[in-house]
């Protein structure tokens, strides 16, 4: 079987102020924040020069990013060939909330799980997000 998910690629969730929020991890838990949150640095298991990223972001408690979900966090997943994999899961029933977002920094779709967690796969290309973030949190 080919690779479907290869990592997390981020970590969405409701707060009542993200800027509160934000300031609190980075006072008691070291992390570089910016206006998105905080974006992990790590380098691939399989070739440690590239690197890759992992997104934290509280979001604003009324966000409609994760609609139609009513769930208070959406897991973005990276994958490799996002839209062979679209079509891989679109021929075994699985709910496609919306088309292809093409991007300078990757593929983007959201998918729904049994659960109504909305849940976003995103075929990165991480050498132009890490030219886009303005901080990072590195291990």
């Amino acid at each position: 079987m080919k690779k479907r998910v290869t990592g997390i690629g981020g970590i969405f969730f409701k707060v009542e102020d993200p800027s509160k929020t934000k300031e609190w991890y980075q006072k008691h838990l070291g992390l570089n924040t910016d206006a998105y949150g905080a974006t992990f640095e790590w380098r691939n298991s399989e070739n440690s020069n590239k690197k890759g990223f992992t997104q934290w972001s509280p979001m604003k408690d009324d966000t409609t990013y994760f609609k139609p979900s009513e769930k208070d966090f959406m897991v973005n997943y990276r994958v490799e060939n996002l839209v062979e994999l679209l079509q891989e899961l679109k021929a075994e029933g699985v709910t496609i909330l919306d088309e292809i977002d093409d991007t300078s920094y990757g593929k983007f779709v959201h998918i729904l799980d049994p659960d109504g967690h909305s849940i976003e796969l995103w075929e990165p290309v991480d050498e132009a997000y890490d030219k886009i973030v303005d901080t990072k949190t590195k291990g």
